[in-house]
C-alpha cells in the first residue's frame, strides 16, 4: 500500500525511508544493471504502484508495452508527480544506453522530465536554463511530496551514471546524442567531466541540431554553477563568423541566460541575420525548444521574443502544452 508522504516538517524525514534521494542512492548496482525492479520500494511514494506496473511493462520487451509505460511515466512528471518516477531513473538510463531497447530516446526524455521542474513555457533570460527546486527553494508536488527531493534524486542519479551517458554522446543515432546532452545538462555533479565531454563531441559533431543542443547543454550546466568561463565561451561562439548559424544562435541564447548585461548591438544584428526560419527549423527538435514552443510550434521565435523584448505581452503565456 502506498504511504502518504509527510504531515510534519520534511526535514525530519531526511535520509529516511520516505526520502526518495536516499532510496535511489541505495539501489544496488546489480539491481540497476539487472533491471531488478523488485529491489525498489515503489509503494512508499505516491503513485508508486502504478509506476511499478509500468516498470514491469518496460521489462517485457514488447515495443507497444514499452511505449505505453513511458507515456504513463512522462504523464506523471507532467502532472507534478515525480516522486515514484525518480527511482525509475537508473533503469531508464540503462534503457537509453541499450542499443537493442525500444524507445530509447523516450526513456531519456522521461529522465529529463524528472530532473526538471515545471520548465514548460519558460523562456526568459533569468529562468530558461535555471534549475528549479534543486537547492534551498521548496516546491511541493500535487500529492504533497517535497518535489525538491524528486528532482535532486534524478539529478544525483544522472551524475552517478556520467560514464554511461558520456558514451551515448557518440551514439550513431542523432536523437540519442541530442537527448543525452539534455540529460547531462541536468546532472548535479561531475560538471568538469561533462563539460569536457560536451566540448569534445561538439568539435566532431556533424548534425546541426545536435550541435545546437551541445551548446545549450554547456550553458545550462554552467548556469547551475555560476561558471563564468561558459559566459566567455558562449560570447566567443556567437561572435565567431566561422561558426554555423545554429551554433551562433544557440550560443547567443546561452549567453543571454548566463548574463544580465544589456544585449549588445552586435548580438542583435547577428540574430537578425541568422535566426531565420531555417535555423528555427533546425533547432525545433531540441528539447529546450520543444519545452518552450507555443501553439504555433515555433520555440526559437518565442524564445527570442521573450529574451529580447521582455516587456512585450506574450499571447502564448496562457498556453498549456499538456492540455
Amino acid at each position: 500500500m502506498e504511504r502518504a508522504f509527510i504531515n510534519s516538517d520534511p526535514l525530519e524525514q531526511v535520509g529516511g525511508p520516505l526520502d526518495v534521494r536516499a532510496v535511489v542512492a541505495g539501489i544496488p548496482a546489480v539491481a540497476k544493471d539487472g533491471f531488478l525492479i523488485e529491489e525498489v520500494p515503489w509503494g512508499r511514494f505516491p503513485e508508486g504502484v502504478r509506476v511499478q506496473e509500468s516498470m514491469e511493462r518496460l521489462r517485457s520487451g514488447d515495443a507497444a508495452d514499452v511505449d505505453r509505460a513511458l507515456d504513463m511515466l512522462g504523464g506523471l512528471c507532467a502532472n507534478d508527480m515525480r516522486a515514484a518516477v525518480a527511482p525509475a531513473v537508473p533503469f531508464l538510463l540503462r534503457i537509453g544506453a541499450d542499443p537493442q531497447a525500444h524507445h530509447r530516446a523516450d526513456a531519456l526524455a522521461v529522465v529529463s522530465a524528472v530532473a526538471r521542474w515545471r520548465h514548460h513555457g519558460v523562456c526568459t533570460r533569468a529562468d530558461m536554463l535555471r534549475p528549479r527546486y534543486s537547492g534551498d527553494e521548496w516546491g511541493f508536488e500535487v500529492t504533497g511530496y517535497l518535489g525538491n527531493w524528486s528532482v535532486e534524486a534524478a539529478r544525483d542519479t544522472i551524475a552517478a551514471d556520467v560514464d554511461l551517458l558520456k558514451a551515448l554522446l557518440d551514439d550513431p543515432e542523432a536523437d540519442i546524442r541530442m537527448d543525452t546532452a539534455y540529460v547531462l545538462a541536468a546532472a548535479s555533479g561531475g560538471a568538469q567531466v561533462i563539460r569536457d565531454a560536451l566540448h569534445v563531441r561538439l568539435d566532431i559533431e556533424d548534425d546541426p541540431t545536435v550541435r545546437a543542443g551541445l551548446v545549450l547543454a554547456v550553458a545550462e550546466l554552467a548556469r547551475a554553477r555560476h561558471d563564468t568561463r561558459a559566459l566567455e565561451w558562449t560570447r566567443s561562439c556567437w561572435s565567431d563568423r566561422t561558426q554555423p548559424p545554429e551554433v551562433r544562435v544557440s550560443a547567443a541564447l546561452g549567453w543571454m541566460c548566463l548574463s544580465d548585461a544589456p544585449v549588445p548591438d552586435e548580438l542583435h544584428a547577428m540574430l537578425d541575420s541568422l535566426a531565420t526560419d531555417e535555423t528555427a527549423r533546425v533547432m525545433a527538435p531540441l528539447p529546450w525548444m520543444r519545452a518552450i514552443e507555443g501553439s504555433d510550434g515555433d520555440g526559437l521565435r518565442r524564445c527570442l521574443r521573450k529574451m529580447l523584448h521582455p516587456d512585450a505581452p506574450d499571447l502564448e503565456d496562457h498556453w498549456d502544452p499538456w492540455s
